[in-house]
């Protein structure tokens, strides 16, 4: 693609800028901020790779999964603010799902220990997981505040933390997981996957290319799964004191 294709491309930013100041919906700033950010973030990432791929060294590849643990934690905990110690609840939270998928690939032999492996695929990972730590921090907290009345019931009656919160904390950890779940069943069908899609157009093996994509759907699946998980059961003992009633 060539600087002025790219160019081009910009009337895709142009259509929701007129939408939004058209219906007033507010939405021209972030707009702006989204698209000037991408371009930058995107080219820097595009030329820090390069040297990285280049160069092989391992250093290189652990400060590059740590920089995107580091972006995905402070954009996540913003939702889950009203948790105590949200911030290295997210670190461990993602730092497990790097260790434990990357533990798979490389243990098992799935993928090579190259940089071209693990950078993009640590870099899906961890972007999915905070995606699902914002939606599970943003249904949990909404789920606590409306059930409150029945968990102070619960705890009246006698009964744990645990008991009094079960039904907010499975709504929301099932709530997270249900855009991953429920796309999974319509890929090929409404939609085809980016990578997957992108590799044909480069020319490679489509059935390679398949069998890639479908690597990256189960990783996917298991990151929605464990990262709900565990943000619930690190998350909901912060919502008691030590006399078991609901913090505000």
């Amino acid at each position: 693609m060539s600087f002025i294709a790219l160019l081009l491309t910009l009337i895709f930013v142009l259509i929701p800028l007129i939408l939004s100041k058209t219906l007033r919906l507010g939405l021209e700033k972030d707009t702006l901020i989204a698209t000037v950010r991408s371009i930058i973030q995107l080219f820097a990432v595009g030329y820090v790779l390069q040297f990285i791929f280049d160069s092989e060294n391992s250093l290189y590849i652990i400060l590059m999964v740590a920089l995107m643990i580091g972006a995905a934690t402070q954009n996540a905990r913003k939702k889950g603010a009203s948790i105590k110690g949200i911030t290295w609840k997210l670190v461990l939270t993602f730092i497990v799902i790097e260790i434990l998928t990357q533990g798979i690939l490389l243990g098992l032999e799935i993928t090579p220990p190259s940089a071209q492996y693990i950078i993009p695929l640590s870099g899906m990972v961890i972007g999915n997981s905070m995606v699902l730590g914002i939606l599970f921090l943003n249904r949990f907290t909404a789920e606590v505040v409306a059930r409150r009345e029945e968990m102070e019931l619960i705890l009246s009656l006698g009964g744990t933390p645990k008991q009094a919160i079960q039904r907010s904390l499975l709504a929301s950890i099932k709530a997270s997981t249900i855009p991953t779940i429920e796309s999974q069943k319509t890929i090929g069908l409404v939609q085809l996957p980016g990578m997957m899609s992108g590799q044909i157009i480069a020319g490679a093996d489509p059935l390679q290319a398949v069998m890639f994509q479908l690597l990256i759907l189960f990783l996917l699946l298991t990151t929605a799964i464990v990262t709900s998980i565990m943000l619930g059961f690190l998350s909901y003992p912060t919502k008691f004191n030590e006399r078991m009633q609901i913090i505000d």
